[in-house]
């Protein structure tokens, strides 16, 4: 497979990922929209390491996993969080949290 084909699909993944974020209102599924967004941008930097022969970006592909799997934990509290206080995980109820 031609690596220009991976590039259409991280492009394809990320907007699908982005267009998530912008229109839906529930706070899971803009995270997983997020994550969504992060491994297209994985796929990118695996795909340039390959074509450019080298391990930089597998290398930075593994420490996006690892920041995105501590943005799960810590986001998936924060909705807990959310959840239980009003009983809602709409993205617009969380601005109601300030203080």
């Amino acid at each position: 497979m031609n690596p220009v084909n991976y590039l259409y699909l991280a492009a394809l993944l990320f907007t699908i990922g982005a267009v998530g974020v912008l229109i839906r209102r529930n706070a899971i599924v803009v995270f997983m929209c997020v994550e969504l967004m992060l491994n297209a941008c994985n796929l990118a930097f695996v795909t340039f390491s390959r074509m450019h022969g080298n391990l930089d970006g597998q290398i930075v592909a593994f420490f996006t996993m690892v920041v995105a799997a501590a943005e799960v934990v810590v986001g998936l509290a924060i909705i807990v969080s959310v959840f239980r206080s009003r009983h809602s995980a709409s993205v617009d109820d969380a601005s109601l949290m300030k203080l």
